[in-house]
């Protein structure tokens, strides 16, 4: 590998772990010539996943459009940060089964499985969410889906 300081081709590996459940491996490198230390990541090339939209269209699969979503429904809420990542890895995780076969999943089954997950840890945020995914519009769309909720819990 390419030192990123001196552009030598020779370094040696100090370091290797494990991330993302075994999806990546990361390397702390240091440059033969130089000695300049430098992380590389290595990961399995595989088929983009790919999400079917409402309107038929198709876009890649974006774990970070999912945790913005759950961040958003779960601020000024008393969930952990390691919490979320940890819904977020079980949506991610949960879309990735779902969709295996095809490398697809429908849109609308991503938004269900958040709603299960934040359903699971906070009420509020499962509602915050609803709201926009199911594009309430009056306050009879709120009282029928906390009633819905009522008998799920």
């Amino acid at each position: 590998m390419r030192c990123p300081h001196c552009g030598n081709f020779d370094d040696k590996v100090i370091e290797s772990r494990t991330l993302a459940n075994g999806e990546a491996i990361r390397r702390r490198r240091e440059c033969s010539d130089c000695g300049y230390r430098f992380t590389s990541y290595e990961r399995i090339e595989d088929k983009p996943f790919m999400v079917i939209k409402r309107d038929g269209r198709r876009e890649p699969f974006d774990r970070e459009k999912i945790e913005r979503g759950v961040q958003r429904a779960l601020e000024k809420r008393p969930i952990s940060q390691m919490s979320i990542e940890q819904l977020v890895n079980e949506i991610e995780d949960a879309a990735a089964i779902k969709g295996k076969g095809t490398h697809e999943i429908v849109s609308d089954v991503i938004g269900d499985l958040v709603l299960e997950k934040l359903g699971s840890i906070d009420k509020v945020a499962y509602i915050r969410f609803a709201s926009v995914y199911r594009h309430f519009e009056g306050i009879e769309e709120f009282i029928k889906e906390i009633q819905n909720m009522g008998g799920n819990s």
